[in-house]
């Protein structure tokens, strides 16, 4: 049996914990682990040269920047050519589109489900060189979900790119992207990208048995500096291009896309959130699963029986369908009006709105401008803090 998570030891890493605010707003932006803290402090403090440097402190420098590009690609099972840091995802999608070249007539499909992160910039390219794109939703309005049998009618042999969500940052639902990367690749040349920012916080990553082409996510996200990172493989690298100066390396993703965006002090703290992990990675994501179960299983419980509720994504607390990230609407009562009265009368921090994933719920689900009610859990939440944000829900919901 494994050993249950401890979420005291775990919260003890987090200084920020130690407020009265409950963060419930995690999937936009997590607590920030004490050592990451200390280890950007202490770069700042005493390493904070221009790389490449001969001179003692530059080759320390140095040294520290490549062993956190050494840890971030470690964290997905790639290598460290085959990774960039930058400043959000966002910005990493921009510079990965404006790198890749498509042939006349090429098609790009788009998942309606995605953070506007992964839609803009293929929109953007496929307007500017005449490229076709075609829209991968779902006709279920409550519950959408990406699957292979509704990619497959989209495909042909003109596809070039499919661009998908791991998990929805409002839905919480876990696509499956093995079964969705061997759809894609079943045409000749097709390529996928995924954006696993809400997935990312959750379970452990290994992009080579995922077979995607390129993946990203924001280490910010995952108790880490504010800085994100995009995957290329190194079989699709020869189709990305360098956006860098001519007399530059062109040989790593980094030299290709970085433009001088991976922050140093950021980049050296990234070993901090590995070792955070532990000498088991895979047996604490585990854990943090089953932990992660209870505290959605508390708050779907309540939302499931409350009849004026509609859970928006899986209803059920499985982890192996989602993530903590639940999202829901209260018939008669305006979302923005129920975020108000919650954090009114109680510490708990969440939002209302679309989240950036607008064309979800306007296209897909239907929903107006006030978007959805969102909560985010992660690991160092606990049993108690989903329990009484569900007792000070009921009662907001109570009032007339």
């Amino acid at each position: 049996m494994a050993q249950a998570f401890d979420v005291s030891a775990a919260r003890s890493h987090f200084p920020a914990l130690n407020e009265k605010q409950v963060y419930f707003d995690n999937a936009g932006g997590s607590q920030v682990l004490r050592e990451v803290i200390d280890s950007i402090t202490d770069y700042l403090s005493h390493t904070n040269v221009q790389m490449g440097g001969t001179y003692a402190v530059g080759k320390q420098s140095t040294k520290l920047f490549n062993k956190g590009m050494d840890a971030a690609a470690r964290f997905i099972n790639a290598g460290p050519d085959e990774i960039v840091l930058g400043s959000s995802t966002t910005q990493l999608m921009r510079n990965l589109s404006s790198a890749l070249s498509f042939p006349p007539g090429s098609e790009l499909i788009l998942s309606l489900l995605d953070h506007e992160a992964n839609i803009a910039p293929w929109v953007q390219i496929a307007t500017a060189r005449n490229l076709t794109i075609k829209w991968w939703g779902s006709t279920d309005k409550v519950n959408p979900q990406l699957t292979p049998e509704t990619l497959k009618p989209l495909l042909s042999a003109h596809t070039r790119l499919v661009a998908c969500t791991h998990t929805s940052n409002i839905l919480g639902t876990i696509h499956d992207i093995v079964a969705i990367a061997e759809m894609v690749h079943t045409v000749s040349g097709a390529m996928l990208c995924v954006d696993g920012v809400a997935y990312a916080p959750h379970r452990g990553l290994d992009v080579k048995a995922l077979g995607v082409d390129f993946y990203a996510f924001s280490w910010y996200k995952v108790y880490g500096p504010h800085m994100s990172m995009l995957y290329a493989s190194r079989a699709i690298q020869p189709q990305v291009h360098s956006l860098g100066h001519y007399f530059n390396a062109s040989t790593t993703l980094e030299d290709k896309l970085g433009l001088a965006g991976s922050n140093y002090e950021l980049t050296a703290s990234i070993p901090k959130v590995l070792s955070y992990l532990g000498p088991d990675p895979a047996a604490t994501w585990a854990q943090i699963a089953a932990h992660e179960e209870k505290l959605q299983g508390i708050i779907l419980e309540y939302l499931n029986s409350n009849e004026d509720v509609v859970v928006y994504g899986e209803k059920g607390a499985s982890r192996e369908s989602r993530v903590p990230v639940i999202s829901f609407g209260v018939r008669g009562k305006s979302a923005k009006e129920v975020v108000e009265k919650v954090q009114g009368r109680s510490e708990f921090g969440f939002k209302s709105g679309h989240f950036y994933s607008k064309r979800l719920l306007d296209e897909v689900m239907g929903l107006g401008e006030e978007g959805v009610l969102r909560v985010s859990l992660v690991h160092y939440n606990t049993e108690e803090e989903a329990a009484g944000f569900v007792k000070v829900l009921k009662e907001v919901l109570a009032e007339s």
